[in-house]
C-alpha cells in the first residue's frame, strides 16, 4: 500500500461569515482505508466533505496548515474525480430533473448534469457506464427517467455516476438521508461489495448503522473539532456518544453494525 495518505489535513480551519465551522482539524485517512467520520448536526462533517471536493477552501492563518490529497495541495477539479468519487446530497437535486438514469451515470465522464451536444461520447464510455449500473445491480434503470425514480434508486445512480472513473475512494455524505428501510439496506448492501473490492470507502454520517461492518476506524466530531479517533469498537462506546450527542444513549452492536437505544 502507497505511503502517501489518500486524505491529510493539519490544523486546517474554515470560517464562513463570522463562524468558524472547522477548528484547528488535523485528520490522516490512508489510501485503501474504510473511515467514518460521525457527529451531529453542525458539528463540521459536510464542511469537511466540500473542503475535500474542493468546493470550500481553508482560512489563511499564521499558524502552518495543509490540505493534501494524495500528497498534492493543488488539484484540477476534472482529475480529482479520477481519485475520488463524491457523492453528496447535493448531487440529489441533478435527480429532479428529466435526465434517464443512464445519462446521469455517463455524464460523471464530463463532470456535468447530463449529456451535451458538444460532448464525445466514446463507445468504451458507453461501456464502462453500463458495465457501472449492472455492478451496482441498477441496469434496470438506464432509460428510467431520475425524477421519476425513489430516492434510493437514485442514490445509486449517483455513486453509478462517481464510480465511472474507477475512484481509489468513495466519499459519501449522509447516504441513507431520506431512504426508506429497504432502499437503506440495498444501498448499505451495496457499499459492502465496494469496500470488499477495494474501493475505499470515506463516510460522514450521523446515524450509526450507516457504518457497515467494513468500516473499522470512526472519527467524531463535535463543534468543529475532532472529538474522538480510533478503532470503532474502541469509538462507539456509551460515554463518548452520549458526551457527542448531549443525550444519554446505550449502544448495542449487533451483526457487525451498531445502534443506540
Amino acid at each position: 500500500m502507497n505511503n502517501i495518505p489518500l486524505i491529510e489535513l493539519r490544523n486546517v480551519t474554515v470560517q464562513r461569515g463570522e463562524r468558524t465551522v472547522l477548528d484547528g482539524v488535523s485528520l490522516c485517512i490512508a489510501q485503501g482505508e474504510h473511515a467514518a467520520i460521525l457527529g451531529p448536526n453542525g458539528s463540521g462533517k459536510s464542511t469537511l466533505i466540500k473542503l475535500i471536493s474542493r468546493e470550500l477552501y481553508p482560512r489563511l492563518k499564521d499558524e502552518a496548515w495543509s490540505l493534501r490529497i494524495l500528497g498534492q495541495e493543488r488539484w484540477r477539479l476534472f482529475d480529482l474525480r479520477n481519485h475520488l468519487g463524491i457523492v453528496s446530497n447535493d448531487w440529489m437535486q441533478m435527480c429532479t430533473r428529466p435526465y434517464a438514469g443512464y445519462e446521469i451515470v455517463l455524464s460523471g465522464f464530463f463532470g456535468s448534469v447530463g449529456v451535451w451536444p458538444y460532448h464525445e461520447v466514446t463507445a468504451e464510455m458507453e461501456r464502462k457506464a453500463r458495465e457501472t449500473m449492472e455492478r451496482l445491480e441498477i441496469a434496470h434503470l438506464a432509460e428510467r427517467r431520475t425524477d421519476e425514480m425513489s430516492s434510493g434508486e437514485a442514490r445509486r445512480i449517483l455513486i453509478a455516476r462517481a464510480l465511472v472513473h474507477d475512484p481509489q475512494a468513495l466519499v459519501l455524505d449522509e447516504p441513507t438521508t431520506s431512504l426508506d428501510l429497504h432502499a437503506t439496506h440495498e444501498l448499505r448492501e451495496a457499499l459492502r461489495r465496494l469496500a470488499r473490492e477495494g474501493i475505499g470507502i470515506v463516510m460522514v454520517t450521523h446515524h450509526l448503522p450507516d457504518i457497515i461492518p467494513e468500516i473499522r476506524r470512526v472519527v467524531l466530531m463535535r463543534v468543529g473539532r475532532v472529538y474522538c479517533d480510533g478503532a470503532k469498537e474502541e469509538v462507539l462506546r456509551d460515554a463518548a456518544l452520549s458526551e457527542l450527542f448531549g443525550v444519554p444513549v446505550e449502544v448495542v452492536e449487533k451483526g457487525g453494525y451498531y445502534h443506540v437505544l
